[in-house]
């Protein structure tokens, strides 16, 4: 049995709606970026030239000033020695290096991953990474945190096996700046209290402004993809968002924030505040030198009301680890919400990916070794569950084939007048029991699976680093051929499983057109073969785990299409069906009525203009 052109269409809006997310996601910031830097140029050109030589004078002053400042102890007792110590905070996840100077994280590894060319993952590395805040040292005169060397105290590890670093700052009068860092064994989460005695001496209008500086190495094989999957992710008054990580850019938040955090393809560096941000302000650059392999780099000014009168403390926390949902969601912090399994129009599907996707995901491999097999078997299973909605669709296929010799008969008999041949043919098709929609709408509620499986596969850490067949990495694309330069829209490599992909789509595509009941339409005839050309480009840079998926459940698609129709769907019950429904009395709907009433209408208006032309 043939498929009918309202099911072709549903697979072609699935096409062109697939299509369309992929090229949203990956250039949504473009035109935004694009239009920004044209007003900031716009701007500059305005400003009068500035004498780079003043520039440079007022620059070295200002930074001879900074590191005197930083030298000066003040009224505070800090480590005179030049001599930068380090202390280490471990457990069985991460290995947290903190320097004296600052009292603060040096370089934070991740334990149990490597990037992609088998080096250790340091979320936190160079100078770039910082976190202080102001303070008062005399009279009219701050320094900053971060330049000052704390006393360094000793590793002590408590009762509950949880290990505590504390770094000291403190001067004659009994002023003192604590910093208190406390990690737990099996976790990403490092606890950082902030302790003031003398706060309303030490800081001003009883609000600390810390600045914490970030800065995100690459671990991927394709920076450029990696960058497109970074976000500046944030829980705002309660509620969470992000925003791309484009050319670069800057926010500022008025209400509280609960976090803020750098979420890159698969890793994540956040900073949390129990009593909230007051206010926040954030920028991210994006360095241009790739030989960097900086992914970003991100400053956020960040205001903190203190509590306690004389004596504050002030609770946060620091987050380095995976993007990984099952790891996120103990946090009781929505920081869940950072794994992308659904945003924008098909935000819905993030519901999918957590209660159904992923149960079911975590289950098969934790039975099952090779990865590449845990998604086969997803694969089918989902498209098991989703059979029926094929056999719908099919079956629907099935009885418009059966009334082409009648639709015919009617193009015949009413010719150019197409309202009348579409109101007798809405009667023929009720008379019959046939919804003209039950091709389209089952192909349309696939929709929802489609884009749940696009992004689970693209942010499901634990397909990371697995190897299956040809590909070395189902996280990232495979690659069978390098190409010495880059094609337009496909890229420089050439990607195999991409290639199943297309080919298994263009024969689904053949297939259907050879069984289709009506395909005298020159654009319904070469329509379903370009989807299948497009996504040769859109998938070579995606993740090999995604176009395996593809080429499996493009594989029993066509199997599953060829038994319904072969050897499930009986063409003489659906005859015989179609005349008992003629027998039984047609009922209409209220806009079914109402659609009907419109049409002999526009009938009448029809028929009267004829007349009045004559």
């Amino acid at each position: 049995m043939g498929m009918d052109k309202n099911t072709v269409i549903g697979f072609i809006l699935i096409g062109i709606l697939l299509i369309g997310m992929f090229i949203i996601n990956s250039r949504s910031n473009q035109a935004f970026l694009t239009e920004k830097k044209r007003i900031e140029d716009s701007i500059a050109a305005t400003k009068p030239k500035v004498d780079s030589l003043a520039v440079l004078k007022d620059s070295l002053v200002t930074d001879s000033i900074k590191k005197i400042q930083s030298q000066l102890p003040a009224s505070f007792i800090s480590d005179t020695s030049k001599k930068e110590l380090f202390d280490t905070l471990e457990n069985n996840l991460i290995k947290v290096v903190f320097t004296n100077k600052g009292g603060q994280p040096k370089t934070v590894q991740l334990k149990n991953f490597k990037t992609f060319d088998g080096q250790p993952i340091y979320t936190v590395t160079g100078n770039f990474n910082k976190l202080s805040y102001p303070i008062n040292a005399g009279h009219n005169t701050t320094i900053q945190t971060g330049d000052v060397g704390f006393l360094p105290g000793k590793v002590i590890t408590n009762p509950d096996k949880s290990q505590t670093l504390s770094f000291v700052l403190k001067d004659s009068t009994g002023k003192e700046v604590i910093h208190q860092y406390t990690l737990k064994p099996d976790s990403y989460v490092v606890d950082f209290n902030i302790v003031l005695k003398g706060a309303d001496k030490l800081v001003t209008n009883n609000t600390i402004n810390l600045l914490w500086q970030t800065e995100t190495p690459e671990a991927e094989k394709d920076i450029k993809y990696e960058r497109q999957q970074t976000h500046i992710c944030y829980l705002k008054d309660g509620s969470y968002d992000f925003e791309y990580l484009g050319n670069g850019s800057d926010k500022e938040f008025n209400k509280p924030v609960d976090w803020l955090a750098v979420k890159q393809q698969f890793f994540i560096a956040a900073l949390t505040a129990k009593n909230k941000f007051q206010h926040a302000f954030v920028k991210w650059v994006v360095p241009h030198d790739t030989v960097q392999h900086i992914i970003a780099q991100t400053t956020a000014n960040c205001s903190i009301a203190l509590q306690g009168g004389a004596n504050a403390d002030i609770p946060l926390q620091l987050y380095y680890g995976p993007s990984d949902y099952n790891v996120l969601s103990k946090l009781d912090n929505k920081m869940e919400n950072i794994v992308p399994y659904g945003s924008g129009v098909f935000a819905f599907v993030k519901y999918i990916n957590r209660h159904f996707l992923l149960p079911a995901f975590d289950f098969l491999r934790k039975n099952i070794a090779s990865m590449g097999m845990v998604v086969f078997l997803l694969t089918l299973l989902i498209r098991l569950i989703t059979s029926p909605i094929l056999y719908k669709s099919y079956l629907s296929g099935a009885k418009m084939k059966a009334l082409k010799p009648e639709i015919d008969r009617l193009k015949e008999k009413f010719g150019d007048d197409k309202q009348a041949f579409s109101m007798e043919q809405m009667k023929l098709w009720k008379s019959a029991g046939v919804n003209p929609l039950g091709g389209c709408l089952p192909a349309l509620l696939q929709i929802p699976i489609f884009m749940s499986l696009y992004y689970f596969f693209q942010s499901n850490i634990s397909l990371r680093g697995q190897s299956f067949l040809w590909a070395k990495d189902l996280a990232a694309y495979d690659s069978i051929a390098q190409l010495p330069f880059s094609i337009p829209f496909y890229g420089d490599h050439v990607s195999l499983f991409t290639i199943t992909a297309t080919l298994t789509s263009l024969i689904i595509s053949i297939y259907s057109m050879s069984t289709m009941q009506d395909n005298s339409n020159p654009v319904m005839k070469y329509m379903p073969y370009i989807f299948p050309v497009l996504l040769l480009g859109v998938f070579n840079n995606l993740p090999s785990a995604l176009t395996w998926y593809y080429t499996v459940s493009n594989t029993i698609t066509l199997i599953l299409q060829i038994v319904i129709q072969k050897y499930i769907i009986n063409h003489e019950k659906i005859l015989a069906q179609i005349a008992e429904n003629r027998k039984k009395p047609v009922k209409q709907s209220k806009f079914q009525e109402r659609l009907q009433a419109m049409q002999e209408s526009n009938k009448k208006l029809q028929e009267l203009k004829k007349k009045n032309n004559k």
